[in-house]
């Protein structure tokens, strides 16, 4: 090969390494920013949802967040950080259903005060009752809105053989939503502390059915609360969604799906109620409160005298062969005597 050769082969090595170094820059410095603007968005903060919030979810420090946003596709209905005073938005109610990421708009929230408030953060089909609390029974105030509750009812049952009274607590409903405490749908917040405060009356989210229930349960005893913790919701579910009760439709979507599920974990439980008596806590108090019934024959308010001796007990029998139901009296016909109830033919 000729020295010409070489040089000219040389030179197209050099050129051809020159132009694969300068196409290698220009790429890798186009797709650098492109990278760095979709990791990071240049713009200001805007309020989001933390997670899918249906129509009447009352608003928590934890289901909205500000988030960077692309600068133009901020939009003025939108909640700017610095702007917005995001304490000023707990205890809304979302008035339109908002999705998990998407911005919330200042159109989507109701706040207190506001005409037609209490109706946006009811669900469909549900009322709302309010019933009367003092600390021991409204959980010393430590119950806000949005919370789920237990409702118990503590009443005494007065025993038919005016034996002393007998004390008894059922849980009557579960799961049931807090909306308001007093007239407020506010939680307060100081120095990023939640400020714990008394209430006299609950208003509480339920089926028409149950606003029945609690109604005429009102007039029978005492109706305590019992906090329920959040795990506990979603331990229910998954048991619903496990036996049946719950049900996904096939082929719904995402949302759907979530705001199925965020339904059946806000829907009140008016099912497998439970009761303790004094009997389970107290031996001074008696397990049942039994029937005394009147023998035949007895004149209208006689009270059969106590049993002198535990043979004579009623539903015993005694040792002159009578069934012990009832007073008895002892019949001496000849040399033979029996036991005769009262009343008996």
């Amino acid at each position: 090969m000729d020295k010409k050769k070489l040089l000219l082969l040389l030179g197209a090595l050099i050129v051809a390494i020159g132009t694969a170094m300068a196409a290698r820059t220009l790429l890798t410095g186009a797709g650098a920013p492109e990278a760095e603007a979709a990791q990071s968005p240049k713009g200001p903060k805007v309020l989001v949802a933390q997670r899918a919030l249906p129509v009447g979810t009352i608003i928590t420090a934890d289901s909205i967040a500000f988030q960077l946003w692309p600068k133009e596709m901020v939009q003025d209905a939108y909640f700017i950080d610095g702007e917005a005073d995001m304490n000023k938005l707990l205890g809304t109610v979302v008035r339109y259903p908002i999705t998990a990421g998407q911005p919330v708009t200042q159109g989507a929230l109701v706040s207190p005060g506001d005409r037609g408030f209490l109706a946006a953060a009811l669900g469909p089909g549900m009322r709302a009752v309010t019933i009367p609390v003092s600390a021991k029974t409204g959980v010393g105030g430590f119950v806000f809105p949005g919370d789920h509750v237990d409702l118990m009812l503590t009443q005494t049952v007065v025993a038919r053989d005016e034996g002393p009274p007998l004390k008894a607590t059922e849980t009557i409903l579960r799961n049931v939503r807090v909306l308001a405490t007093d007239q407020s749908t506010e939680t307060t917040v100081e120095e990023g502390k939640t400020v714990v405060r008394a209430f006299r009356t609950v208003t509480l989210e339920v089926t028409p059915k149950i606003a029945e229930k609690i109604a005429v349960a009102q007039t029978i005893g005492t109706l305590s609360l019992s906090l329920r913790s959040i795990a506990d919701n979603q331990g229910e579910l998954d048991q619903a969604i496990a036996s049946g009760t719950v049900k996904v439709p096939a082929g719904a979507s995402k949302d759907q799906e979530e705001k199925l599920l965020s339904d059946a974990m806000n829907r009140p439980i008016d099912k497998s109620g439970t009761f303790v008596t004094g009997g389970d806590v107290s031996r001074f108090q008696r397990r049942t409160a039994p029937r005394q019934e009147m023998p035949r024959g007895m004149p209208q308010g006689f009270t059969p005298p106590a049993p002198s001796a535990p043979a004579a007990s009623f539903g015993q029998s005694s040792r002159f062969g009578g069934s012990g139901s009832g007073p008895t009296v002892r019949v001496t016909r000849g040399k033979n005597t029996t036991v005769e109830q009262v009343g008996g033919n």
